[in-house]
């Protein structure tokens, strides 16, 4: 089978017989076996408490099998939007519940007969304005999609839309339907996650998952599906897919089985100081990389197991932290601007042209080169789009299993809610009726020099094996995808440290567990910027840019609470003109550092 293929070029003989000592453990001890065939938690940990928490979340196992029973109802679902008229859909979610839908509609578009899709995942009000401004919302399905049902960034998008519907059903347009629930859907688990959704009784549909399957797990559930299915994707072949990886990942020997022999892969070089996986993707499938980003970085980045277990024994053992870090869309680079802690991961879609690059020569001679000079690099190759359904199962299965590796819980996410306590106590201010503290710290684009000389003092706290964490805490558009680019280019080719970057307030839901229980190497340089623009919160005493700014300050604190070093610096009104200042800034303090 086509999407079974994984190569690895390899040319460090550590490396080699590490790996190999830990494929030969894994046989011996059976991991694909009792983790994937028999679902069996004590893979991972012989704790009691610790096995019956992983117990509770391996149903993405099943995903593929259960589903399979579910594409009749969802199809006719899908054919019922389509013939009343509904010209588009707008899912809105965070982090897993809002990436594998982002990542369906990259690559496969809209069939004929079909409903695009659109993701909202900021709160930025820009974001808010670019997705939803231009729809009439009598035309238009809003999904609001969140697994606990009260994600604040989901159920914000449904208050502001909801009053957009009923607003445009008081001035008479007016179909068939009469209720602002008639154009409103939802994805969430039962009991207390729907009856917490605003209106779940009025809504025209709910699809309910079960409950054990995490957010970042659950590409192949209704998160998933159902978008899956307004697009007009043949579900059953993408079900399929993922249904022969399941059934392949439970096989012994590492030789035959896709998802262990990538997990190991991962896990080794992780353990080994290579724990940067690069990812160079072909441009149809490129909204891969933030998918697979965040199921990497929320499941391995965080206190091993056995840490954990020495500090409730002795309170002053210090917590031992591991983590991969993913990077996704760095632009490729030249041999000699690479550290020895990367990893590539090259995945090919036949027939296609290539990832996007700038480098000048053919990717795959580049990435020949990089193993020749001693960095790994995977290569897997699918054969069609639809190929898909297998890739979400190869990867599941890969990071759970170099959770054994790294002797950790992959399915847990212990400090995700920090920052969500800490961007709650900055909105308290809104909700007595205050305007919150003013940071003191943030640094303005206005006087280059200034931000040039925090720049460069700023750089001085890189950790040697570090890495470069850009948070964009702006709407995301081509032009500052570009312009972040470029940010990253300059910082890897002066500093050698990998470079990733995430729009806020979406990785908070992602990466963010990386970043704060993960190996604590990372550097942040936090961008946020003005709203002229802004857009009330129906409901609230705060608007979009508001709570944007709160999710900013929240995390940044969070940031600083872990003693790692976070630069803030606001781009003012105008992003764009920010980032090209910020662009001329980095540059002098380099040139300087």
């Amino acid at each position: 089978m086509q999407e079974l293929a994984l190569d690895l070029s390899l040319h460090d003989a550590a490396l080699e017989t590490a790996l190999e000592a830990a494929a030969d453990r894994a046989v011996r001890e059976s991991w694909a076996d009792r983790a994937v065939g028999r679902r069996d938690p004590s893979v991972w940990s012989d704790e009691d408490l610790v096995q019956r928490a992983i117990a509770t979340r391996l149903g993405w196992l099943e995903a593929p099998f259960h589903f399979a029973d579910e594409t009749g109802t969802l199809g006719a679902f899908a054919a019922g939007i389509h013939a009343e008229g509904f010209a588009t859909a707008v899912l809105g979610g965070m982090g897993g519940s809002s990436l594998a839908p982002a990542l369906l509609t990259h690559v496969f578009g809209v069939a004929e007969g079909g409903t695009p899709v659109r993701v909202l995942d900021s709160t930025d009000p820009a974001a808010v304005a670019a997705v939803l401004d231009d729809l009439d919302p009598t035309s238009t399905l809003f999904i609001v999609s969140s697994k606990s049902g009260t994600t604040a960034e989901p159920l914000s998008f449904q208050a502001y839309q909801w009053e957009r519907i009923a607003a445009a059903l008081k001035a008479g347009h007016v179909g068939r339907q009469t209720r602002p629930g008639d154009f409103v859907a939802a994805i969430t688990d039962p009991g207390n996650s729907l009856r917490a959704i605003p209106h779940h009784d009025e809504l025209r549909e709910t699809f309910l998952n079960t409950p054990d399957v995490g957010g970042r797990y659950s590409a192949l559930t209704y998160v998933g599906l159902v978008p899956g299915a307004l697009l007009g994707i043949d579900l059953d072949a993408l079900l399929e897919k993922a249904r022969s990886m399941v059934m392949a990942s439970g096989t012994a020997a590492p030789a035959t089985n896709p998802g262990l022999a990538l997990g190991l892969a991962m896990g080794v070089f992780a353990a080994n100081g290579r724990d940067k996986l690069t990812f160079v993707i072909d441009r149809e499938l490129s909204a891969f990389g933030a998918w697979v980003e965040q199921l990497i970085a929320e499941s391995t980045g965080k206190e091993t197991l056995a840490s954990i277990a020495n500090r409730t024994h002795d309170g002053a053992a210090k917590a031992v932290r591991v983590g991969v870090v993913p990077v996704d869309a760095e632009p490729l680079g030249a041999v000699s601007t690479y550290g020895n802690d990367r990893v590539f991961v090259r995945i090919v879609l036949a027939g296609s042209a290539g990832p996007d690059t700038s480098i000048g020569q053919n990717v795959d001679a580049r990435l020949a080169e990089l193993a020749a000079a001693g960095h790994p690099v995977i290569r897997i190759e699918l054969g069609s789009k639809i190929e898909l359904g297998a890739e979400f199962v190869r990867w599941e299965v890969a990071t759970a299993l170099a959770g054994i590796v790294l002797g950790i819980d992959p399915f847990d996410q212990p400090n995700v809610e920090e920052a969500k306590t800490n961007t709650r106590a900055v909105l308290a201010a809104y909700e007595s009726g205050k305007a919150p503290d003013v940071d003191s710290t943030v640094v303005g684009i206005d006087d280059e020099k200034s931000l040039a000389t925090a720049l460069k003092a700023h750089l001085g706290k890189m950790a040697a094996d570090g890495y470069v964490s850009i948070q964009a805490y702006v709407a995301q558009t081509p032009a500052r995808d570009e312009a972040l680019a470029a940010l990253r280019v300059t910082f890897r080719d002066t500093t050698r440290r990998a470079t990733t970057v995430g729009y806020g307030p979406r990785f908070l839901h992602s990466t963010g567990q990386l970043h704060k229980g993960g190996t604590p190497t990372g550097w942040f340089l936090q961008l946020i910027s003005e709203h002229p623009d802004d857009r009330a919160i129906p409901g609230k005493p705060y608007s979009f840019g508001s709570l944007i700014d709160a999710q900013a300050l929240g995390d940044a604190n969070t940031i600083r609470d872990h003693d790692l070093p976070i630069l803030r610096i606001n781009l003012g009104a105008d992003p764009d003109a920010g980032l090209s200042a910020l662009g001329r800034a980095l540059t002098t303090a380099l040139s300087e550092a």
